[in-house]
């Protein structure tokens, strides 16, 4: 049965309003959930919408808005909504919408939750054959509306994925000692969780289908205005699962440490050296 009925199967946007109360009958299971706040949703929306994006999702990666190709990112792309034909556009703007978001708002518990017209690090994923994403908390801080970022909304594309296809979904309790969750990303199997720095996951089994599928996905994220002073502004923090090849994120971890410890004048001057080469090469 779809969750979310209310899109319409053509054009994927949301025809009409959507139950005001759909949703707050997932938030217990929700709020109780093991590691921390989520919940799996099967058949969230009509396949035919999905299916828009699967037709329209990129065939190659010359206009990816993010590449990434490190230990703890290896073989990962993103699209902006943006570069995407109008009619994957109009399903992401749908997402965006007060229906929908009130829709989050009831499964999670959290009122006032604002979309990004950016789509900062969200719209299409993909990440190829070989690829993984390590464990990790996610930023936390959206400097461009200066917002809190609260609430992830994945959405998966892969058609018949089998679990020794890697890239399942794990979440794991904050101490990294275990894995309490391990979700297969197949079709229209949708994830919502709470985005915190306890919230750790990712996808740290390399992609191997044995036709070179690559792992495909919607992300979405959402915030509140909830940020003051109070908070310390993080990037995306990678943590090593105990007994594995996992490496340390070394690179953020200096970084953070040189903000923290060098004096304004000093960052903001190393920050446009760098920006100064970066445009030179």
């Amino acid at each position: 049965m779809v969750y979310l009925h209310e899109m319409d199967e053509n054009n994927g946007l949301i025809a009409g309003d959507i139950d005001r109360d759909k949703g707050s009958e997932l938030r217990e299971s929700f709020q109780s959930a093991d590691p921390f706040p989520h919940i799996v949703i099967e058949e969230f929306l009509p396949a035919n919408v999905l299916e828009i994006c699967v037709r329209d999702f990129p065939a190659g990666s010359d206009v990816a808005e993010q590449k990434f190709d490190r230990h703890q990112e290896r073989q990962k792309e993103s699209f902006n909504p943006d570069i995407l034909p109008p009619s994957t556009r109009q399903i992401f703007y749908s997402f965006n919408s007060r229906p929908f978001i009130r829709v989050i708002e009831n499964i999670t518990g959290i009122k006032g939750l604002i979309p990004d017209p950016y789509f900062a690090g969200a719209g299409l994923h993909r990440i190829h054959q070989g690829g993984h994403l390590s464990m990790h908390a996610d930023f936390n801080h959206h400097k461009p509306m200066n917002l809190e970022r609260r609430v992830n909304v994945l959405i998966y594309l892969n058609k018949d994925w089998r679990a020794e296809y890697g890239g399942q979904l794990e979440l794991w309790d904050q101490g990294m000692t275990r894995c309490a969750q391990s979700i297969v990303p197949g079709f229209n199997r949708c994830v919502i969780f709470n985005t915190t720095q306890e919230s750790m996951h990712g996808n740290p089994q390399p992609i191997n289908h044995p036709e070179s599928v690559p792992r495909r996905s919607i992300a979405l994220y959402y915030y509140t205005s909830t940020w003051d002073e109070t908070k310390r502004d993080t990037t995306t923090q990678f943590r090593v699962r105990p007994g594995t090849t996992d490496r340390v994120d070394w690179r953020t971890k200096i970084n953070e440490v040189a903000v923290e410890l060098a004096p304004p004048v000093v960052i903001r001057n190393f920050r446009r050296l760098k920006k100064h080469l970066v445009g030179t090469h």
